[in-house]
């Protein structure tokens, strides 16, 4: 099984640049021809969370726009830029969403389960997983134990040594680790929010944020730095479950000079 991540899509009303800099859109575009050409093709595409920038409905009419265009199935979670409201009615037709609440819900037909878990605070750029939200989680991991399951959601629940992130952590993450070390099964965490790539081991779980498909946030671990950006390379992050574990590869989103061969007529290049 192999699964393509992508994440802060932060698409804007047309005509608008993002931050006045960043076309997200023409950024969108790419990835997802990126992701088309992918040999061999992916099983599904999960988008986690700032789909669009402010949650306005014609900002989530325009995702859908580019995001129809992939050939795989997508399955998207809301982020702190997103609306659950405009973001529900937007998706229903895919019938995955729940039509109130935290929208949670579980990706059943593959061979590694799916659970997306909703971390929204409406308002605020923190996110958080309350007892509710936690106990939603704890009882669909209860219901099948042996299936090896990924975790998506928008707020990573690790430390990244950047002072703006770690002083806004995730809200609920104490109770979210005692899950995730009660359920085994749980082979990978999948994360967004940041605008970097980052690994971390979770409670002793692989968890992993990937790129925007757009602009990134510049990699400053002084104490107290403040939150910018750099146009660094977009990318996608794909996992893939085979012979009983886990792999993941960050792929840079762009024209790129290669492939070179390291090998003619049976010997390395010299």
């Amino acid at each position: 099984m192999l699964i393509v991540q992508i994440t802060d899509t932060h698409i804007k009303p047309h005509g608008r640049l993002a931050y006045r800099k960043v076309g997200t859109d023409a950024f969108l575009e790419r990835a997802v021809a990126a992701i088309n050409a992918l040999d061999p093709a992916p099983d599904l595409v999960v988008v986690t969370g700032d789909l669009v920038d402010a949650g306005m409905p014609e900002e989530y009419e325009r995702l859908h726009g580019f995001l129809d265009r992939l050939v795989f199935p997508v399955f998207v979670i809301p982020g702190n830029h997103d609306e659950r409201g405009a973001l529900a009615d937007a998706f229903a037709a895919g019938r995955y969403l729940p039509a109130a609440g935290p929208l949670h819900y579980a990706i059943e037909d593959w061979p590694v389960r799916i659970l997306a878990l909703d971390t929204l605070i409406p308002g605020k750029a923190s996110g958080a997983l309350c007892a509710d939200r936690l106990a939603w989680l704890a009882d669909r991991l209860a219901e099948d134990r042996r299936r090896p399951t990924v975790l998506m959601m928008h707020h990573p629940p690790f430390g990244t040594g950047m002072s703006y992130h770690d002083d806004r952590r995730l809200e609920g993450r104490e109770g979210f680790a005692a899950i995730v070390q009660e359920f085994p099964q749980v082979g990978w965490i999948l994360t967004g929010h940041l605008h970097r790539n980052m690994t971390a081991n979770w409670h002793g779980v692989p968890a992993s944020c990937v790129s925007s498909t757009a602009h990134q946030a510049t990699l400053d671990l002084r104490p107290g730095a403040p939150l910018t950006f750099t146009m660094e390379p977009p990318a996608m992050f794909l996992l893939g479950w085979s012979d009983e574990h886990f792999y993941g590869h960050t792929h840079l989103i762009g024209a790129f000079d290669g492939p070179h061969p390291f090998f003619s007529g049976g010997k390395l290049i010299d």
